[in-house]
C-alpha cells in the first residue's frame, strides 16, 4: 500500500469522523477486518479522536477531575497508536520478507509505519488548517497566515508521500532493508514505571 492509498483512507476517516465531530462517536470502519485498509482506517480514526482530545484538554476552564480523566484517555490512546504502528510495520515486513536485500543495503531512519503515522497526522493538519482558511469570523491577517501554512503542509505532504513511495521501491529492490525497533514505552508498564511498581510493592 503506497502513499496515495493511505492518504485516501485517512481522508475518508477524517471526513467520517467530522460528520458528528464528537470524541465519543463509535468507529464504523468500512473495511473488512484483517485487511491493511481496515488497519489504516483505524489508525487514522484513533489519531483523529486524539487530535480532538488534545483540543479539549487545553481548555483553561476544564474541570480538574474531567481533565485528569481525559489525560488518562490520551495516555491510553497514545499506547493504542503505538500498537497500531507496530501492526502496520508487521504488514510491510511480511510484504517484503522474500526480497533478497543487497549486501550493502541501507537502513532507513524510520520504519514504514512511522512514515505512515506522519502521513496520517499531516492529513489531520491539512484538514484543520483548511477549516481555518474557510472561517467566516476570522480577520484577513489570520486567513492569510493560515493559507500560507496550508500551502506548506500540502507541499510537505507531497514530499513525504513521494519519499515514502521511494522507500517502498527501495525495499522492493533490496536497496534498503526493513529493520524495526519496537517501541519500549516504560510509563505504561507496571514493571518499569517506578511510580507504579513502588506503589504495587507497598
Amino acid at each position: 500500500m503506497k502513499s496515495q492509498e493511505c492518504i485516501a483512507i485517512f481522508n475518508q476517516s477524517i471526513k467520517d469522523y467530522h460528520v458528528i465531530d464528537n470524541v465519543n462517536t463509535p468507529i464504523n470502519n468500512p473495511f473488512e477486518k484483517g485487511t491493511i485498509e481496515h488497519l489504516m482506517y483505524l489508525k487514522n480514526w484513533v489519531d483523529t479522536v486524539q487530535w480532538h482530545y488534545e483540543d479539549i484538554i487545553r481548555d483553561p476552564n476544564i474541570n480538574p477531575v474531567s481533565g485528569m480523566e481525559l489525560k488518562r484517555k490520551i495516555d491510553k490512546s497514545n499506547q493504542h497508536r503505538t500498537d497500531l504502528v507496530e501492526q502496520i510495520d508487521d504488514y510491510y515486513i511480511e510484504l517484503f520478507k522474500d526480497v533478497k536485500t543487497r549486501e550493502n543495503a541501507l537502513i532507513n531512519t524510520e520504519s514504514p509505519a512511522w512514515v505512515v503515522d506522519r502521513l496520517s497526522i499531516l492529513c489531520l493538519k491539512i484538514y484543520h488548517m483548511q477549516e481555518q482558511v474557510d472561517r467566516k469570523d476570522a480577520n484577513e491577517k489570520h486567513l492569510l497566515q493560515c493559507q500560507q501554512k496550508l500551502a506548506i503542509l500540502k507541499e510537505q505532504e507531497a514530499d513525504l508521500s513521494a519519499s515514502f513511495n521511494q522507500l517502498l521501491n527501495d525495499f522492493e529492490k533490496g536497496v534498503k532493508k526493513i529493520k524495526v525497533y519496537r517501541q519500549m514505552k516504560m510509563y505504561n508498564d507496571e514493571a518499569l514505571n517506578p511510580v507504579l511498581y513502588k506503589k504495587k510493592e507497598n
